[in-house]
């Protein structure tokens, strides 16, 4: 049988690499390689599935959220309040603005925000959340909303592990002001390098996003420009006959989807459902198999369906674990070893040890078992069957 995977991006490739091959090829030959054709129908179509107004690509997810604080006006000195428990990315966005990020613990059952801590963080200088989707699925979206209207707070959905995911049958990334999606190669929908994109029903925030993505120019910066300082240009700016790219009025920054990964994420969208559902086949088989009283197995909230970028389990003595599996050729992950509030760039914050105990507790001993749509059979009872025989 040999080693199983993590994840392994070749098997889907290997079903859908003649329609890939011929896309990519067409972009190649037709020589328009930034935002052309494929990008625009992507964001075309993926709105439409997602049930938004816009969607706005980008270079990558990292982009996509920090794009979206500054369309969501966050500036230095601002506070804004996360998880503890996310990739690197989530707080790093946060501190690119000059913001501080404020970390808050995960529920101890489902690993996402528990909105019971927000409230007790929130201070004059707070103005946003930002919503980790954690392994695949929700966190707790009407709480938080109702908090944030309370508060006059922003809803910044990071959805980088939960693209397809529903939250009351709607689409994660569509339930707060802005929703951030990666398409980083691993992902449930992935590209083949980098590539991200920003979803939204607020026009002001969607052209916002598409200034601050092409060095903040044209026809949208001057838009965000009039938004941002309540004024208008009209008769200070005339294009004439040049290219409005040429034209700044923001600080911005160059974060473009590529025609080739655009053209790739057009052939993989159609399949998204069917892989997400295949996911949640293979984690009812673990739920249902896995009898080892020493593994604590993934809670799905009632309000949620789950697309399991991950299946993580708590496992005490994870590292013998994670030597037992690997001596029977089955590989495993950590999401993540480190929680944000203890990164050593956050130490001048003054977090310690103790703070947020459920996000220390996953960082210490969560590890996730392979997860990919084109598991076979065979390698699931092989799976299953190790970790049973684990003691």
């Amino acid at each position: 049988m040999g080693k199983i995977p993590l994840m392994n991006l070749t098997r889907q490739y290997q079903n859908i690499k003649d329609d890939i091959n011929k896309k990519i090829l067409d972009v190649l030959s037709s020589g328009q390689y930034i935002m052309g054709e494929n990008v625009k129908s992507f964001e075309k179509e993926f709105a439409e599935y997602m049930g938004v107004k816009y969607a706005i690509g980008v270079g990558n997810g990292t982009d996509a959220l920090h794009i979206a604080l500054l369309a969501c006006n966050i500036r230095p000195e601002d506070e804004i309040i996360t998880c503890g428990m996310s990739f690197f990315a989530t707080a790093e966005a946060i501190s690119i603005v000059g913001a501080k990020p404020t970390f808050v613990d995960c529920c101890d059952d489902t690993y996402v925000l528990d909105h019971r801590q927000i409230e007790k963080k929130i201070t004059s200088k707070t103005k946003a959340i930002v919503v980790v989707h954690l392994y695949g699925q929700c966190a707790d979206m009407d709480e938080i909303c109702k908090i944030a209207k309370k508060y006059n707070l922003k809803v910044i959905e990071d959805t980088a592990q939960a693209a397809g995911a529903r939250y009351k049958n709607k689409y994660a990334g569509t339930l707060g002001d802005v929703g951030c999606i990666s398409f980083f190669p691993t992902k449930n929908i992935g590209c083949a390098g980098d590539g991200g994109i920003i979803l939204t029903d607020d026009e002001a925030i969607a052209r916002i996003c598409k200034a601050y993505r092409v060095h903040g120019s044209g026809y949208d910066g001057k838009f965000a420009y009039e938004f941002f300082h309540d004024v208008k240009l009209e008769n200070e700016c005339d294009f004439g006959d040049n290219l409005p790219k040429y034209f700044n009025f923001l600080i911005g920054c160059n974060s473009r989807l590529d025609e080739i990964q655009a053209a790739m994420l057009r052939i993989k969208l159609p399949f998204l459902e069917s892989w997400n559902s295949r996911r949640r086949e293979i984690a009812n088989y673990y739920n249902e198999n896995i009898k080892n009283d020493l593994i604590k197995k993934p809670i799905v909230s009632k309000n949620c369906e789950h697309i399991y970028y991950v299946y993580v389990i708590m496992v005490k003595e994870r590292d013998r674990f994670r030597e037992f599996l690997a001596a029977n050729d089955i590989a495993t992950g950590i999401y993540f070893p480190i929680p944000l509030h203890l990164q050593e760039v956050y130490k001048n914050l003054g977090y310690k040890k103790g703070d947020l105990p459920n996000v220390e507790r996953l960082a210490n001993c969560g590890v996730a078992i392979p997860m990919f749509p084109e598991l076979t059979e065979d390698e699931l009872k092989k799976i299953v069957k190790v970790i049973n025989d684990f003691n």
